[in-house]
């Protein structure tokens, strides 16, 4: 379901040739779940689906960037209940051959005009310190840094044994 190096190496030099744009971008649904092996271990995935259950309920959207064929290349989720008058965004990723090419800023102008369209007024992301390419992504966006905050969450390791990550985020934010 996936695409290989060469279908890729294609994808990026599409891309290259006609902007980010040319890729659709919609909404995650159950069948997507088995192509985005390249996001995140198993733990992540499972968190992917609990995410589509919660979206399913209207309690968040969960975006995806595809390429031609319809695979899913890109992904993030927006939450509309962790903050008040504000969609959180958090599990963005692109595959990584095609990072670099305007595809993360086209699903977080996506990801903008869906918490418009609920009628907030703010759009909030939490990013690490050891991601600094990714908060001047954001930052270059107009997002601003707001505070620190602790965070968790649960991956499986290679042998299949579940850990905690514990980490601290820089939340940005950004008045829509």
């Amino acid at each position: 379901m996936g695409l290989d190096q060469a279908a890729l190496e294609g994808l990026r030099q599409m891309i290259l040739a006609g902007g980010a744009g040319q890729l659709a971008v919609g909404d995650l649904c159950d069948d997507d779940l088995a192509g985005l092996a390249w996001s995140g271990n198993p733990a992540h995935l499972r968190s992917v689906a609990a995410a589509l259950q919660r979206a399913a309920r209207g309690l968040e959207d969960y975006l995806v960037v595809r390429a031609p064929g319809g695979q899913p290349v890109a992904k993030m989720r927006v939450d509309y209940t962790s903050k008040a008058d504000t969609g959180v965004f958090s599990q963005l990723a692109v595959m990584g051959p095609l990072q670099g090419l305007g595809i993360a800023t086209m699903l977080i102008g996506a990801g903008e005009q869906r918490v418009r369209t609920r009628g907030l007024a703010v759009a909030a992301l939490g990013v690490e310190d050891t991601n600094p390419r990714a908060r001047r992504l954001y930052e270059r966006l107009g997002y601003q840094a707001a505070g620190r905050q602790h965070a968790s969450w649960e991956y499986e390791d290679d042998d299949g044994v579940l850990r905690l990550y514990q980490t601290t985020l820089t939340i940005l934010r950004k008045r829509l």
